[in-house]
């Protein structure tokens, strides 16, 4: 079959097209001929840090998490799907895993559930792991009907999903962005947009909470902005963030009282541990889906298997605007 492999990594790394051998599926696996995959920023992370991080595969590599494509044959064990299911999830592209960016995968069944049914493939490749990462966090911050919820970078991956799924769960969203684009997309998903760029966290922290903070913050953006994210937050509320790969004062989050609950989806993947809970989430958020309360944003450019690092460039550039997703 068709791939685009990587063998060497670094910053000037480039997918090269390769024939490789269709995947022989094992006990519980489905193979999946692959209609679209998504990249994703640990994607790119890999591409660039190759050894430097834990989770990457050894060259040469095959690449890519994402997926949305059709059963064309099923593992002993498997239960809950059949050939022809037309199905999604995250499923490869790190450790031993072998990724997506080829004509097939087979994927553990645990890591994949039936794919919506009112949305295309390339929608549905959009997802799986960034909806995974936004449902997790706002799971275990115990979001609930009433509550006012924050969302930094409410125009990425993560956060447009979050956005959303913060609605379906009751709560008042509000979201942080930079630009007349993402301040828009923001107010079009249903949540007041926030200017970063122009206003404080005080001052929008005493706007819409009268100064007492909002009760969970979804912080996608991570790293030293937590430090904003603790400042918006309530006495004793939740901060989720996706990015807290660094050194930080954990003082002011102390004496509020805070909870920090650290969102890294990949974890079943490369622990074999409760993999089934992704299937149980993408099955619940197809659920939403279908049912009207979520829009998978995608970006317009459209790219062949082949120009898998055109679409790297895109999402690295910062000028996408959704999830950048390759079909085959």
């Amino acid at each position: 079959m068709k791939a685009m492999i990587i063998t060497e990594y670094g910053e000037n790394a480039k997918f090269e097209p390769k024939d490789i051998d269709k995947p022989q599926i094992k006990t519980n696996e489905i193979l999946v001929k692959i209609a679209a995959s998504s990249v994703n920023t640990v994607d790119t992370m890999i591409r660039n840090m190759g050894p430097n991080l834990p989770l990457s595969p050894a060259a040469p590599a095959l690449l890519g998490m994402d997926f949305a494509g059709t059963i064309e044959a099923v593992g002993e064990d498997v239960n809950n799907l059949k050939i022809g299911d037309e199905v999604y999830g995250c499923a490869g592209g790190l450790a031993d895993l072998p990724g997506t960016l080829a004509e097939y995968i087979a994927a553990d069944s645990n890591l994949v559930t039936l794919k919506p049914k009112n949305i295309s493939m390339r929608e549905a490749a959009a997802l799986p792991l960034v909806a995974i990462t936004a449902y997790e966090g706002l799971v275990r911050a115990g979001v609930k009907a009433g509550q006012k919820v924050l969302v930094h970078g409410g125009s990425g991956g993560v956060g447009h999903v979050a956005i959303q799924l913060a609605k379906v769960m009751g709560a008042e969203v509000f979201s942080t962005g930079g630009g007349h684009k993402q301040m828009a997309l923001i107010e079009r998903l249903g949540a007041t947009p926030i200017n970063y760029k122009t206003e404080t966290v005080e001052n929008y922290v005493q706007k819409y909470t009268n100064g007492h903070g909002f009760d969970v913050v979804y912080d996608s953006v991570g790293g030293v902005n937590l430090i904003n994210s603790f400042n918006a937050t309530k006495l004793n509320g939740h901060v989720a963030t996706t990015v807290s790969l660094l050194e930080l004062d954990l003082t002011l989050a102390h004496f509020k009282g805070l909870s920090l609950h650290v969102v890294f989806m990949l974890i079943p993947m490369l622990h074999n541990h409760n993999r089934k809970d992704h299937a149980h989430i993408l099955n619940e958020v197809a659920k939403i889906i279908e049912a009207g309360n979520l829009t998978p944003i995608v970006d317009n450019n459209k790219f062949s298997l082949e120009q898998i690092g055109e679409a790297h460039a895109l999402l690295e550039s910062g000028k996408a605007v959704g999830k950048v997703v390759v079909e085959n």
